[in-house]
């Protein structure tokens, strides 16, 4: 209607099936795959109606271990569609990884065009073309799609006009590797960032600007290359980046750097003594709603309406009254609320060097959340104290113990943009010499409990298996290097929420945290099943309530849910808490919810105590 030619793109239907969780009875789930075929046949027929001239199916399942049974089945599934309409050209999008064994199957895939990611497969291009048909047009996916750095146009030039040499200009696309949805809108919109490290960033606007310098360049026009040369040449040498002693700290860690000072078994025993917490710990996992209340005044403070000093005073009487209550309700370790913080990795992104932060660099997180990244941007130090002021307040209002709450390394590192002149261990490294200077720093003021968390560890595995030892070992060892610093009497707990913990159950255990606390209440704690065939030598609180729901458990549906995580693990080593933090939570729910929970402990304390 408006005269743009356009190509739709849907998720393929092996990836959607490939991809999609399974709830209930296993079952093969590619049995539904010729019912999803015949819906695509269906769309493919009325897109050749509409005239559309060509069609993107992603599979990106293409960078994953696939058996050759699957391999066979995505054949026979494009076999089906390519018949549809004689007239419609189909192009297949494989993009995050390289193809690995696939590489055949991507190129035999019966389809007019492939598009791959060279960012992570540069090196497979030319097997890519001694496989593929002669009539193929070949996508190539130059430009970066996920993170936020310039692109560097000699390399993509070399790429492209490698490429040509073999296939010729009429069958060579270049295009983004992926979908550019993973990447802020545009820096047309950035009026506070440095000039100079904006200077070096490209959101979804600049990475289409992009990709049209390196085609002129590719024509002709040399000074485009010139001036991205001069701009990536000033980054390397950066001052805003380096910081000489970072790095060499982190080139003298050494093995006992990683280690407690002794066994879990010991320290358990000192840790009893100190902390004398009854059978089954109740506590929480460390924030609590952010009230209108708290989120109106943290902007009048930003904004300069209120003084440091009220604003304060506020943070003060609101983390003193929510630890009264926990006290009230009988909680045995307490969290000071969180109400000073916002995100949990941009509050110590903030305050630590290599960090800057965007004013609309907004991105899809899941559904219909965005959040908005910090840039990690170059080396990364503790300046300060980050948490104490606030741990140490709040362990001054009461004799229970008080959680130290800090977001770990792996997960700072996942949830932000990060730089990509070196490897992300190493930036993993100097992130945790910043979160070990804090727990040291929480230690020495009193603090006998800190939980680091990392959600994003397992998010983080690389997509073949061949990789994930490499990347569990230095990531183990970045949240060890973080916290191995402490007596044996502090107590380390770490938390987890939402993922598959079986696959790398033993990584976890390796963390030698203290105290895990892991999400498993949606799961009706199906999740435990991974403890259950592994021994896993610490302790664990399985969450009992599911804070993404609005709805408040009962006294009998959480005490349901302990009974049957205590089937699975021994009961002097449970802990009981909820399934993730609270800030999203309102406080009649958050209220009603922990009362239950404290309750229904206390019901399973008296039938332990009936049964002795």
């Amino acid at each position: 209607m408006l005269g743009i030619k356009t190509k739709p793109v849907f998720l393929g239907p092996f990836t959607y099936l490939k991809l999609g969780k399974i709830h209930g009875k296993e079952f093969n789930r590619f049995q539904l795959l010729p019912g999803l075929i015949e819906v695509f046949v269906e769309v493919l027929r009325r897109l050749a109606s509409a005239k559309a001239e060509w069609v993107q199916f992603d599979e990106p399942a293409l960078s994953l271990d696939l058996t050759a049974a699957e391999q066979l089945l995505l054949l026979q599934a494009y076999a089906t569609l390519a018949q549809v309409a004689p007239a419609l050209r189909l192009m297949v999008a494989t993009y995050f990884n390289d193809l690995g064994e696939n590489i055949s199957t991507f190129a035999q895939l019966p389809v007019r065009g492939l598009h791959v990611d060279v960012t992570k497969s540069g090196r497979e291009v030319g097997d890519l073309i001694s496989r593929m048909g002669p009539d193929k047009i070949l996508s190539l996916g130059i430009v970066h799609g996920r993170n936020i750095w310039r692109n560097d146009y000699q390399r993509s030039l070399e790429t492209v006009r490698q490429t040509v040499s073999l296939i010729g200009e009429d069958r060579v696309w270049i295009a983004p590797s992926c979908s550019l949805l993973h990447a802020p809108f545009s820096l047309r919109f950035e009026q506070k960032l440095d000039p100079e490290i904006k200077s070096w960033l490209s959101f979804a606007e600049e990475k289409l600007t992009e990709l049209s310098e390196i085609r002129q360049v590719y024509e002709g026009k040399i000074h485009l290359l010139t001036k991205n040369r001069e701009v990536l040449d000033a980054r390397a040498v950066s001052k805003l980046i380096h910081r000489h002693e970072v790095k060499e700290r982190c080139e003298r860690i050494k093995e006992s750097d990683l280690k407690r000072q002794s066994s879990y078994g010991q320290r358990s025993l000192i840790q009893r003594d100190h902390l004398k917490l009854p059978e089954l710990p109740t506590t929480t996992i460390g924030s609590f709603p952010q009230t209108e209340e708290v989120r109106a005044t943290r902007a009048q403070f930003r904004k300069g309406k209120i003084s440091k000093a009220d604003y304060e005073k506020f943070l003060e009487k609101e983390t003193a009254r929510v630890i009264r209550w926990q006290e009230e309700i009988g909680l045995d370790v307490l969290v000071h609320g969180e109400f000073e913080r916002t995100d949990m990795v941009e509050y110590f992104g903030e305050q630590l060097s290599g960090f800057v932060f965007t004013e609309n660099g907004w991105v899809q997180s899941y559904g219909s959340r965005c959040v908005k990244p910090p840039i990690l941007f170059g080396d990364v130090e503790r300046r300060q104290p980050m948490t104490v002021r606030w741990s140490k307040f709040s362990q001054e209002q009461t004799k229970k113990p008080m959680k130290g709450m800090l977001t770990g390394p792996i997960t700072i590192l996942q949830w932000s943009f990060v730089r990509n002149d070196q490897s992300r261990a190493d930036t993993a490294r100097q992130i945790a010499f910043a979160i070990r200077d804090e727990v040291i720093d929480l230690e020495a003021a009193g603090i006998s409990v800190i939980q680091v968390d990392e959600p994003a560890l397992r998010e983080g595995l690389p997509l073949r298996r061949d990789d994930w030892a490499k990347y569990l070992r230095w990531s183990v060892d970045a949240f060890r290097l973080a916290t191995a610093c402490v007596a044996d009497r502090t107590q380390i707990h770490t938390h987890m929420c939402y993922c598959e913990f079986n696959d790398i159950i033993q990584a976890i255990a390796e963390l030698d945290a203290d105290v895990i606390s892991i999400e498993s209440s949606r799961s009706e704690m199906e999740l435990l099943e991974a403890f259950r065939s592994f021994k896993y030598p610490n302790e664990v609180g399985p969450g009992i309530w599911d804070i993404h729901s609005p709805r408040v458990p009962s006294v009998e549906e959480i005490s349901s849910l302990l009974n049957k995580a205590l089937q699975v693990l021994p009961r002097n080593l449970v802990w009981v808490n909820p399934d993730c933090g609270l800030k999203t939570r309102g406080w009649p729910e958050v209220e009603q919810s922990l009362v239950h929970m404290v309750k229904a402990t206390l019901k399973a304390r008296t039938a332990s105590s009936n049964l002795g």
